[in-house]
């Protein structure tokens, strides 16, 4: 049995890094998990005035919905419509740094591979912070494959 965690956010690269995965023959009784990260909005005070944290509510509600429809749309990529046997896919939203948490997902889990996209929405991001499967990569336990975008000239 095989253990793929398989991170996504519904960025064009996540999108590839699912297909990816769907389209493979994994061994008989492989779990793919797939995990959505929604990375909590940092308050700008300390303490937040009235008003500012039923924005920082709201915020973080709205990504959880887009996280949730995220996994969704993965699941039913993962599901083979051929009536062939596919991996058990469970999901899971998670809270937190996409960087730490995919990792100690991983971990804890117990996954003998992380598949990623190359990058996600954020790519100005990437350039200040450094990305999140370079961080996954350089961090994990397990091995990890990180999969590029189909078209370079439009995401890159």
């Amino acid at each position: 049995m095989m253990k793929i965690l398989l991170a996504t956010d519904g960025s064009p690269c996540s999108e590839r890094a699912v297909e990816e995965v769907a389209q493979r023959p994994w061994p008989v009784d492989s779990q793919v998990r797939v995990v959505s990260v929604v990375e909590p909005p940092a308050p700008l005070v300390a303490e937040p005035y009235m008003g500012i944290a039923s924005y920082f509510e709201e915020a973080e509600r709205l990504k959880r919905k887009h996280a949730v429809e995220v996994l969704e749309g993965a699941t039913a990529k993962l599901r083979r419509g051929d009536g062939s046997a596919g991996p058990q896919v469970s999901t899971e939203v998670l809270t937190g740094s996409p960087k730490r948490v995919i990792v100690e997902e991983a971990e804890a889990w117990g996954a003998d591979l992380i598949v990623v996209g190359s990058h996600g929405y954020k790519s100005w991001e990437r350039m200040l912070l450094g990305s999140v499967s370079q961080a996954v990569a350089a961090h994990a336990e397990c091995s990890v494959e990180i999969v590029r975008c189909g078209n370079k000239s439009s995401d890159e």
